[in-house]
C-alpha cells in the first residue's frame, strides 16, 4: 500500500502548502540529510499530525513548510495566499509586558502601531489572559507563556498554524488548556473570503494526535513512510500489514 493510500476528509479542499521532492541538509558542511525526497500537500481545513521517533525530521519539516530553511533540492509552493503562523515548544517572549510583546509582533508584521491595541485586547481575551496584559511576559508560567504565544499568533489571523510540540514542556493542566485552545482555533469559522484554518503539528503524544488530528504523517530518518487519515493510522491490523515501522511506533517499540 502506498504511503498516501488514504485520504483525509479535507483531501479535496484547496492546497495551502505543498512540497515537491524536497531535500534539506543541515550542519556546518550540510552533511546531515534531514529531509529526503518529501512530497506533501496540505489542504485547507486539515489538522495534520507529524509523528515519529526523536530526530526523524518533524521540526525540520515544519520549518521547511514555513520557508525558514533552505532546500538542497525540490520546491515549496503556497498556492493560496495564506498567512502562516508558527509556534515553538518553548515560546520566546521579550522582557516587556505581555501587551507589548503582542503589539510588537503585530507591528513587525506590518500593522500600524496605533491599530495594535484593540487586536491585542481581543487576542488576550481569546486565550483568557486579558488580566495579565501588563505582566512581564517572562514572569509567566510555562502554560501562560504558551497561551501568550497562541494569542500572538491568533492576532495575526493566520490561515495555517504550524505547531512544534506546543504542549511537550507543560504540566498536565496547562497541556489541557493549550490543547483546548488549539482545537478551538482549528474549528473557528473563517471570515468571508477566507479558507478554513489549517493545523500542522508535531507531537509525541498519541492521545493528543487522536484528539486533534484528521490526518497523520509518520516519519523516520527524514522520510515520510505513512500518510493516512487518523482513523486508519490507529488501525493496528492495517499498520501491521502495510506500514510496519509505523505499527512499531504506535505500539511503543520505537521512540
Amino acid at each position: 500500500m502506498d504511503a498516501a493510500a488514504g485520504q483525509s476528509p479535507s483531501a479535496h479542499a484547496p492546497v495551502v502548502l505543498a512540497l515537491r521532492g524536497v531535500h534539506v541538509s543541515l550542519g556546518p558542511a550540510a552533511q546531515v540529510e534531514a529531509l529526503r525526497n518529501i512530497t506533501l500537500n496540505i489542504h485547507a481545513g486539515e489538522s495534520v499530525a507529524l509523528v515519529g521517533p526523536n530526530g526523524c525530521g518533524k521540526s525540520t519539516l515544519l520549518r521547511t513548510l514555513h520557508g525558514l530553511l533552505p532546500m538542497a533540492a525540490g520546491e515549496r509552493a503556497v498556492p493560496q495566499v495564506s498567512r502562516i503562523a508558527m509556534l515553538f515548544q518553548r515560546p520566546h517572549l521579550l522582557r516587556m509586558s505581555v501587551q507589548r510583546n503582542l503589539q510588537l509582533g503585530l507591528w513587525l508584521s506590518g500593522m500600524p502601531w496605533g491599530q495594535t491595541r484593540d487586536r491585542v485586547r481581543q487576542a488576550l481575551e481569546r486565550v483568557d489572559l486579558a488580566h495579565l496584559a501588563e505582566r512581564n511576559g517572562r514572569a509567566l508560567s510555562g502554560g501562560q507563556q504558551q497561551r501568550v504565544a497562541l494569542a500572538r499568533a491568533w492576532a495575526l489571523q493566520p490561515d495555517v498554524w504550524l505547531l512544534d510540540e506546543p504542549t511537550a514542556s507543560l504540566d498536565p493542566h496547562a497541556k489541557r488548556d493549550v490543547e483546548a485552545l488549539i482545537a478551538d482555533f482549528g474549528r473557528e469559522a473563517p471570515a468571508p473570503g477566507r479558507l478554513p484554518p489549517t493545523l500542522v503539528f508535531a507531537s509525541h503524544n498519541l492521545g493528543q494526535v487522536k484528539r486533534l488530528a484528521t490526518r497523520v504523517v509518520y516519519m523516520e530518518q527524514g522520510r515520510v513512510l505513512a500518510d493516512l487519515p487518523v482513523h486508519d493510522f490507529f488501525n493496528q491490523s492495517l499498520l501491521e500489514a502495510h506500514f510496519p515501522q509505523a505499527s512499531a511506533f504506535v505500539k511503543g517499540e520505537t521512540t
